[in-house]
């Protein structure tokens, strides 16, 4: 969420941050909104005083006058309507500021879309083969260790099955990063995979994807689209001492997604579905802090790739391929020669404050001073299935074997054939 003293003291420079977003931005409404609030908010304070006033003055009186009596309900019954009409307006004006998405970095390079993002490194030479690779939906297939006929009888189509060595592949991969995490001092946990709406609210997540999300009407519950929705409500409301930061935190949990798109390339094999893995890294940070915060959480999530030997390459995002709460974004995307693409196994993003003013997650940077609000970082460390993917596709033999990392060998001991 933006901060409304910024709107109010500079919208025309809110409006041209977001139309480098390629968002069109009117502030009118919000200024009208706020103004409104503001105004009720002085009525019910003036109105409080006056009964207050009169309050006293009835108190003080040996005889109760009627006409003060009368008064005193009067005050309180306006009072208790401006109320009401008060929490209305603020209602209505978060509405309009839930919907605004976070303003771009000034470091952010200016772009429309995806096709204007930027490679800022890369990381080792694609693997030359004495054969023809296999994209990874027929070696899976042929190992025996993906099952996309029981997946769809199961639950639809984006489903599948990992069976067997495909199983234990992917929770070789899930138990490997997250020990390495873990040496980088990040805090693990297990959130849940359902939260309440406001956890969705606070993450961005609400209202803007609401068509995204599965959600489960009786209970009110909401599936997580990934684990940066619980961690980003850990320390919802909470002060905390400056002496913590910065938090870092690691968690692996299952993902639930809608994903709506028409057949074609994407859709092949187990690279997106309704339901996958990822282990995610967050950190909140004193906000001096959160550029270089960004940097390492980048520089962590790059070590998974590689440790795995796998050729990657980070992407700079442009203002107009930004993500909602993001202001600045690098992606990770490793090779895959089976498929013949580079994939996206990392979002690496800064949110500045703005998932912080949702949440109302402040810290006190000294003895007395008065609370600011934190800066919120999110990155997938790394985002099964693809890492599997590359994983399969990059260590295929000629025989159709797959070779096990030397990463994950401790974990696995075993060839996959």
């Amino acid at each position: 969420m933006l901060d409304i003293k910024l709107i109010r003291e500079n919208p025309a420079l809110v409006r041209q941050a977001l139309e480098k977003r390629g968002e069109t931005f009117t502030p009118e409404n919000i200024l009208k909104a706020d103004e409104r609030y503001r105004r009720l908010l002085r009525q019910v304070e003036l109105l409080r005083a006056k009964h207050n006033e009169t309050s006293k003055q009835l108190g003080k009186a040996k005889e109760k006058p009627p006409e003060l009596i009368t008064e005193m309900r009067d005050l309180g019954e306006q009072i208790s309507t401006l109320q009401q009409e008060t929490s209305q307006t603020k209602k209505e004006l978060n509405s309009l500021l839930l919907r605004i998405p976070n303003m771009p970095h000034p470091s952010v390079i200016l772009g429309k879309d995806e096709s204007d993002n930027i490679v800022v490194r890369t990381w080792g030479e694609p693997k030359t083969f004495p054969f023809k690779p296999l994209p990874h939906w027929e070696l899976g297939e042929k190992l025996g260790i993906i099952d996309f006929h029981r997946g769809v009888k199961l639950s639809g189509r984006r489903f599948y099955v990992l069976t067997g060595m495909g199983a234990c592949l992917q929770r070789a991969l899930i138990t490997f990063m997250l020990n390495l995490h873990i040496e980088h001092g990040y805090k693990e946990i297990y959130p849940p995979f359902m939260v309440k709406q406001e956890c969705m609210i606070g993450s961005g997540n609400l209202p803007k994807f609401s068509d995204n999300l599965y959600h489960d009407v009786e209970d009110d519950f909401w599936f997580i689209p990934t684990a940066e929705v619980p961690m980003t409500n850990l320390h919802r409301n909470e002060v905390l001492d400056v002496k913590v930061l910065p938090l870092y935190y690691v968690a692996h949990t299952a993902c639930f997604r809608r994903e709506k798109m028409a057949a074609g390339k994407d859709t092949r094999g187990i690279k997106r579905g309704h339901q996958f893995d990822k282990v995610e890294l967050y950190k909140l940070t004193e906000p001096e802090k959160s550029a270089d915060e960004l940097e390492k959480l980048v520089g962590d999530a790059e070590e998974v790739c590689r440790r795995l030997a796998i050729p990657y390459r980070i992407v700079q995002l442009c203002t107009g391929d930004l993500g909602f709460a993001a202001c600045k974004t690098y992606d990770i995307e490793m090779w895959a020669p089976g498929c013949a693409e580079w994939l996206e196994v990392s979002s690496c993003s800064n949110c500045s404050d703005f998932q912080a003013r949702r949440t109302n997650i402040r810290y006190r940077p000294e003895s007395g001073a008065k609370a600011r609000f934190v800066h919120t970082l999110n990155g997938s460390g790394l985002a099964l299935p693809r890492v599997l993917i590359a994983v399969l596709e990059n260590y295929q033999q000629p025989d159709g074997t797959i070779l096990i990392p030397e990463a994950l060998q401790p974990y696995m001991k075993i060839v996959v054939s």
